[in-house]
């Protein structure tokens, strides 16, 4: 982490850690997807940390962020982050987010578009609904959650050995963080339930005013957002801009870091 800072605000009524890489820059806050943290996003911010104030919080019942009973849905988690955004007095902020963050994202940047700049939405906020197509239905969650617990239970050592030879592609900096936040997760945020918005994200997406990029990647390695679901999405919001990165899966970063990187550069630079 170097020197950047780290601490708690209490947002929505609960606690929520972050991490920040500090300096009179824009600020760019970044959600974790399920089962990782804050920290998962540290490759990330030191490729930008020159240009932008990164800030990177723990999603409730994640990290060192508190876990509540209940609020395990994109609308609560949008609310939290517009408290951080809030209490951080970030002001209009450019916010991100993959997969689970990805959603966590869009909906705070329709219910609060006062608090957001622009939204960068990683494989994710669009939930597919194809059954060939990486949609998260009720089986792959089910497998999702059996494999957080098991995951709960590995040491450290084990789970980056794990890692590493699951994903031979990640760079060795993601693996640490990928193995403490797997360990950190809390069972009540295991337990989430599906499709617990009480907006879909069809009507979510319309109530955006923001520029939005879409990074999408291949369907046949793991990408939860089909070409159609990015399509229905741009039927909803023609302003939304897509880049596809060939060659990765729903790690879109973690597969694609140059491209990814290149694409968020390239989208804020313009927002």
């Amino acid at each position: 982490m170097g020197d950047w800072m780290s601490g708690d605000v209490v947002a929505n009524g609960i606690r929520i850690h972050y991490y920040r890489t500090g300096g009179q820059k824009p600020p760019l806050v970044l959600s974790h997807g399920f089962s990782d943290s804050g920290l998962c996003w540290t490759r990330v911010a030191r490729a930008l940390e020159a240009d932008y104030d990164v800030i990177m919080p723990d999603a409730r019942g994640h990290g060192r962020s508190e876990a509540p009973d209940d609020g395990y849905n994109a609308e609560e988690r949008a609310r939290d982050l517009a408290g951080l955004i809030e209490a951080l007095g970030l002001g209009r902020a450019a916010i991100g987010g993959h997969s689970m963050g990805a959603a966590t994202t869009l909906y705070c940047a329709a219910l609060r578009p006062d608090l957001v700049r622009c939204a960068i939405l990683e494989d994710g906020g669009f939930r597919s609904t194809s059954p060939t197509g990486g949609g998260f239905n009720a089986a792959r969650m089910a497998e999702t959650q059996q494999r957080a617990r098991e995951q709960r239970a590995m040491s450290r050592e084990a789970l980056i050995a794990r890692c590493r030879a699951q994903s031979p592609t990640w760079h060795e900096d993601e693996l640490g963080p990928w193995a403490d936040a797997k360990i950190q997760l809390s069972e009540k945020a295991i337990g989430w339930p599906l499709g617990a918005e009480k907006m879909s994200w069809q009507e979510a997406l319309a109530k955006v005013s923001c520029p939005i990029l879409l990074i999408t990647a291949d369907i046949d390695k793991g990408s939860s957002v089909t070409p159609e679901t990015a399509e229905l999405a741009r039927s909803i919001l023609p302003s939304l801009q897509v880049v596809h990165l060939a060659g990765a899966g729903h790690n879109v970063r973690r597969e694609r870091f140059d491209g990814y990187v290149a694409a968020v550069r390239e989208f804020l630079a313009k927002n």
